[in-house]
């Protein structure tokens, strides 16, 4: 099989995509829905403290979210992984899979210069996702996603983009990986350059990782969802906490999920709480809000 990319049938039917990237899950989740609830580990860096009695790690996240929220799968931040060890994140996925609470995704934000000019900064972007995919590998995860810059309107920077790509699609492949994409300034930051782009690399195992509340892009915030569900291997939905009477204070949650829904979306759905408030009470309601649209006709 050409895991370069380039002998690959290009990605085009959303609906196709979805159901390789459910394949992909299902066997690591063993989960009878189609649509998964999980939470990334950065919503619980308030509630994470080594001093505590008993202690309380990242090494105790899977656990954590599995039983008081009832989650089944953690994005996990990777600046929270620094300074881990080999065995460390082994640890973390042997506790997620006591848990019955895996690591699904591995999360890098750091910008990566894929398609610079220079070559010694496009090895530095090549090399840094090499080793973030490693990490996924050793954690379980099914994904790893990063952040990929390409300035708005620079073609030439966006087809060495994708041929970077697609090299790198290579050792991904092997590590039996999903290539996420996260939208980022430029020429990714709209759902029709961050879709172009995942089309140009082509292949199953490239896709995208949209964030539900993330107001960095001018489009609306429903209609990006939609536009990017059909690529993407997971989405975020960001929850800002709830005031007094119990609303949200950000975009509806359920209306987010409905959004993915509607294009035929059957993948993991990712809790991810930015908010400044009791983040236990406020992730277990997004999770009630969450769990009851995902049962939603």
């Amino acid at each position: 099989m050409d895991t370069t990319g380039q002998n690959m049938p290009m990605v085009s039917g959303g609906r196709q995509r979805l159901r390789a990237v459910s394949a992909i899950l299902a066997p690591q989740t063993e989960c009878t829905m189609t649509l998964l609830l999980s939470l990334t580990t950065r919503s619980l860096r308030s509630l994470l403290d080594p001093n505590a009695d008993p202690p309380r790690t990242l090494l105790h996240a899977p656990a954590f979210a599995k039983t008081e929220f009832g989650l089944r799968g953690l994005s996990v931040d990777v600046d929270m992984l620094a300074g881990w060890s080999g065995e460390q994140l082994a640890t973390l996925r042997h506790r997620g899979d006591q848990a019955a609470c895996p690591c699904l995704v591995l999360v890098d934000t750091t910008p990566l210069a894929m398609g610079a000019l220079d070559a010694a900064d496009q090895e530095a972007a090549m090399t840094r996702l090499s080793r973030v995919a490693t990490a996924a590998n050793r954690l379980g995860c099914n994904s790893v996603a990063v952040s990929v810059v390409v300035a708005a309107g620079d073609e030439a920077e966006q087809d060495r983009t994708a041929q970077a790509l697609q090299e790198a699609m290579v050792s991904v492949e092997r590590l039996e990986l999903n290539l996420l994409l996260v939208p980022a300034p430029g020429a990714t930051e709209s759902s029709e350059g961050l879709s172009e782009l995942i089309k140009q690399v082509g292949g199953f195992r490239i896709g995208a990782l949209p964030t539900y509340g993330d107001l960095s892009t001018n489009e609306d915030p429903l209609e990006h969802i939609r536009k990017l569900a059909p690529y993407a291997g997971a989405i975020h939905i960001q929850c800002e906490g709830f005031k007094r009477g119990g609303a949200h204070r950000g975009l509806d949650l359920a209306a987010g999920l409905a959004a993915a829904k509607s294009v035929g979306y059957q993948s993991n759905v990712v809790i991810d709480y930015v908010g400044d408030g009791d983040s236990a009470k406020d992730i277990a309601r997004a999770a009630e809000i969450l769990q009851a649209a995902i049962e939603a006709d």
